[in-house]
């Protein structure tokens, strides 16, 4: 980049005297700036005809001449980084920002929240700490989730809870409700523009059931092909009424079946790295375009107020602009998250289910959730498992604890403080907890688990939460342990019986009835839910939060920057 290496040049010039007037000779200055003597004049003659420097030289080899800086480094470096975000040259920009914390404060500050570049609207997200991947089936963490399903689209997702049309424009199911097909809209496009073909979904389908997860997920799929070219056939050994909810999974999301990182969604990747996520609107997607052209997540940990501890006091608390501003930054959306932390414990020889329910109820007399050592508003104590689910008050006949219990738990961490507080509550009741952390989002691979008594976790609930819950029990590892025992047995009978009723409000209900169970048996404690926040600067339009605690990109705006004589409103 010709641009940078001459910045950088002229930064090494100016330091020489910290950009005050110096006396000097082209020799000398050549030195500095690490070249010839005749390049240095053209140097010279370059930033004094763009305005960076004054020089009068004096004729004669050696003589020396007088220098003035009409421009700073840090100037010149803010307009570079303008010129090539202008240019939608995000990767290019990167290249600019080797500086030290405070500097790429200063320069990244009035760059973030909604821009207009060359006539296109652009949103700068500041986040605390690098995406881990888009790859659906490699992802754990909320953001990465909420970017997948900007990326990819499945046969169907989900709207208002509900699963609906995605690739597939609707689907029927045959008089055993065995057999289910997923008919698909017409001129479908990857985002290479490439047609999207039913026989590629097929191919696909059948290299996810061989990932274990799918596998369990999709557990009654007993094949997949495509009987027309817009038409996907799924055969079932029982019937399954979650299977358009299965579908709609972020297991299920469909990639390109030669390139991974190109999908089908609202948005395409157009740069991921470290530092920086790009994502562009898909021109050709098959549902509402976009209102925004990109979406940038900037990932600058150093960006953010000390006293806030990262982007915005929280991953739950999402700061679209300069966090270190929030008093201009508005609260555009809040709400309780569905998602919960959870204590689940394992009855077995030496923990007996009604210890297990002892621990809950000390758990929940002591109000030792709400008087954790959080930041105030980050989280409440969970009431309901969901809305009209509500969380029973344990109300048994107290037992002795064991006098030892283990205890492996995970991020996120809040669930620090909640172990320390559960060692100090058992230890006042005779019970030793031995404590193991895992710094992981999920329980997958981690083996030493079958070893735990008592399991701490965060369960995300995204989209369609009573479908969430049933597959929760069915695919997550926490509860292999569970599944070899009588009652493990019966839970898996139950929730067969549960995937075969067609009424969605039944199924409902008897899947609450088991969660029930699950509570008042000693298995499954809620702990608490997260209150989720976004902020906003003025001018960045049509947020509101979603259950993962974001917000949908294909919905937001940002108005032009003219001023209209007349006030006018949005169409819904």
């Amino acid at each position: 980049m010709r641009q940078l290496n001459r910045l950088n040049q002229f930064q090494r010039l100016w330091h020489q005297s910290q950009g005050a007037p110096q006396q000097t000779c082209v020799a000398e200055m050549a030195r500095h700036c690490i070249c010839s003597e005749r390049h240095l004049r053209t140097l010279l003659s370059q930033w004094q005809h763009a305005g960076w420097l004054s020089w009068r030289g004096e004729p004669g080899r050696g003589k020396q001449g007088q220098i003035v800086f009409l421009r700073s480094p840090e100037q010149l470096r803010q307009q570079l980084l303008q010129q090539q975000l202008d240019a939608g040259d995000a990767a290019e920009a990167l290249q600019l920002l080797d500086l030290p914390p405070e500097r790429l404060i200063n320069m990244l500050r009035p760059l973030m929240g909604g821009q207009w570049q060359n006539d296109t609207p652009v949103l700068r997200i500041p986040y605390y700490r690098p995406m881990e991947s888009t790859e659906p089936r490699q992802i754990t963490g909320r953001a990465e989730q909420h970017l997948a399903r900007q990326i990819y689209s499945g046969l169907t997702r989900f709207e208002q809870d509900e699963p609906v049309g995605d690739l597939a424009h609707h689907w029927q199911y045959d008089e055993a409700s065995s057999g289910w097909l997923f008919w698909l809209r017409p001129q479908l496009m990857w985002h290479n523009d490439e047609p999207l073909q039913a026989a590629q979904l097929v191919a696909q389908f059948r290299q996810l059931l061989r990932d274990t997860r799918v596998s369990v997920l999709l557990a009654d799929v007993v094949s997949v092909d495509a009987p027309h070219p817009l038409a996907v056939r799924f055969v079932l050994r029982r019937p399954d009424f979650w299977l358009p909810h299965r579908l709609a999974h972020l297991l299920c999301l469909l990639p390109h079946p030669i390139d991974p990182a190109t999908g089908s969604g609202p948005w395409k990747l157009r740069h991921f790295s470290a530092e920086l996520v790009r994502i562009e609107s898909h021109a050709r997607w098959h549902l509402q375009r976009p209102l925004l052209q990109a979406v940038e997540y900037w990932i600058t940990p150093q960006l953010f107020d000390p006293a806030l501890g990262s982007s915005c006091r929280h991953p739950v608390q999402i700061a679209i602009g300069d966090a270190t501003e929030l008093r201009t930054l508005q609260p555009v959306s809040s709400s309780i998250s569905l998602g919960f932390c959870y204590l689940v414990c394992r009855p077995r020889a030496g923990f007996t289910p009604d210890q297990a329910c002892t621990l809950f109820q000390l758990i929940q007399q002591s109000g030792i959730v709400s008087r954790l050592p959080l930041d105030e508003g980050l989280i409440t104590p969970s009431k309901e498992l969901l809305p009209g689910w509500s969380v029973p008050l344990i109300d048994a006949v107290r037992v002795p604890l064991p006098a030892t219990l283990t205890l492996h738990y995970q991020l996120p961490v809040e669930l620090h403080q909640m172990s320390q507080a559960l060692v100090a509550l058992l230890k006042q009741h005779g019970c030793t907890l031995k404590v193991v952390f895992h710094p992981v989002k999920n329980w997958h691979g981690i083996d030493p688990l079958d070893e735990a008594d008592i399991v701490m976790g965060d369960r995300l609930i995204g989209d369609a939460p009573v479908f969430t819950l049933a597959s929760w029990l069915q695919t997550d590892p926490l509860w292999r342990p569970l599944w070899p025992t009588p009652q493990g047995e019966e839970i898996q009978a139950q929730l067969l019986a549960i995937q075969q009723i067609a009424d969605d409000e039944t199924r409902a209900r008897t899947l609450h009835q088991l969660y029930h169970q699950l509570m008042t048996g000693g298995i499954l404690l809620p702990l608490f839910n997260y209150r989720y926040q976004i902020y906003a600067p003025p001018g960045v339009e049509g947020i509101e939060l979603n259950t993962l605690g974001w917000f949908d990109f294909s919905r937001a705006w940002i108005p032009p920057p003219i001023d209209l004589p007349c006030s006018c409103s949005a169409a819904d």
